[in-house]
């Protein structure tokens, strides 16, 4: 297996688990609430990634904290959106159309970080094969509402 291909099946992995992730975590809303189950999974998180820590799985360094730039940890707050929101979307529209909704958004956002270079990225220039390929998707995202 080329190289090349580890990464997309990396993202395919990730692509399974956010399904699953997702389900699970409507389900989870229905039983406690969504502001109730985006907390507990949190929690679950935060106790499942401090166990990785300390049995010194990072390879990282926490003390290096403070130089990332202020908005680095904005990620955590986007968290709690994309996990309310996800399980919003899903408990109303049903799991392939809520996700079919979320990539038409992440890849259309994905395309102007790329393009821009945001947050210290490499440049990825923005091509009209690319409009292309996001009104072909936007075009199957609606397909899926019928």
């Amino acid at each position: 297996m080329k190289l090349a291909l580890i990464p997309l099946l990396i993202g395919a992995v990730a692509g399974v688990c956010m399904a699953f992730q997702g389900s699970l975590n409507t389900l989870l809303s229905k039983a406690v609430g969504l502001l109730e189950a985006t907390f507990v999974v949190h929690l679950i998180g935060v106790v499942a990634i401090a166990v990785l820590l300390l049995l010194r799985l990072g390879k990282g360094n926490l003390a290096s904290l403070g130089e990332a730039p202020w908005y680095a940890y904005l990620g955590g707050l986007l968290s709690i959106v994309i996990l309310y929101t996800v399980m919003a979307s899903i408990s109303k529209l049903g799991v392939s159309i809520a996700t079919t909704a979320i990539i038409v958004g992440q890849v259309s956002t994905a395309l102007l970080i790329d393009h821009f270079g945001l947050f210290g990225l490499r440049e990825v220039p923005f091509t009209w094969l690319k409009a292309l390929g996001i009104i072909l998707l936007a075009s199957g995202a609606k397909l899926m509402l019928n």
